[in-house]
């Protein structure tokens, strides 16, 4: 019964049109909450996951005005352009952007606002999904073991240079320059 929760908060978590904490954080905490199977977990929250994802598509086209300014939306809509066209090349950029620590809300509103179909972000996020999501809960089931050790590891120099190293990373890729990057 426990494992329809984690499927519904994984569905939830990425219906939310702004940003949000990662599905996985969520099916972790169940996880450890409730002393649940982590393999179990991964394969009831990426369904729900993906099937939030698919349903923020259909209706971020409806909102996208209300919530984007008219800069970003152009350029999201031409991301989401690029996205319908060869399908392969599609799929792996879905996959890796997937793999990536970076939310996946900005690629599912490019892909609602140009109406790029299903078939062509939904298995490919679904993989990546599975992929990343199961290490992020494994690592994050480890590091709850050692939550002392992971508290320490956090403010030393290392683990501040880290933490910088992935906010500038997350940062480049929120201000680039989408429309140059894909036409060249």
């Amino acid at each position: 019964m426990i494992y329809f929760v984690v499927f519904f908060a994984g569905l939830a978590v990425d219906l939310v049109p702004l940003v949000s904490p990662p599905a996985w954080t969520v099916m972790l905490w169940l996880l450890v909450k409730y002393d649940l199977n982590p393999w179990i977990v991964v394969f009831a929250g990426v369904p729900g996951s993906a099937l939030g994802r698919w349903i923020f598509s259909l209706y971020v086209v409806k909102i996208s005005d209300k919530l984007i300014k008219r800069h970003k939306h152009e350029e999201l809509k031409f991301v989401g352009r690029k996205l319908g066209t060869k399908l392969w090349p599609t799929w792996l950029f879905v996959f890796l952007y997937t793999l990536s620590p970076l939310s996946t809300t900005a690629l599912f509103t490019a892909a609602g606002m140009a109406e790029v179909g299903a078939a062509r972000t939904i298995p490919p996020f679904f993989v990546g999904k599975f992929i990343s999501d199961a290490a992020m809960i494994f690592g994050g089931l480890y590091a709850v073991g050692s939550l002392e050790q992971l508290v320490e590891g956090t403010f030393s120099v290392q683990g501040i240079a880290l933490m910088v190293l992935g906010v500038a990373i997350i940062g480049g890729f929120l201000f680039i320059d989408w429309f140059a990057l894909l036409e060249r």
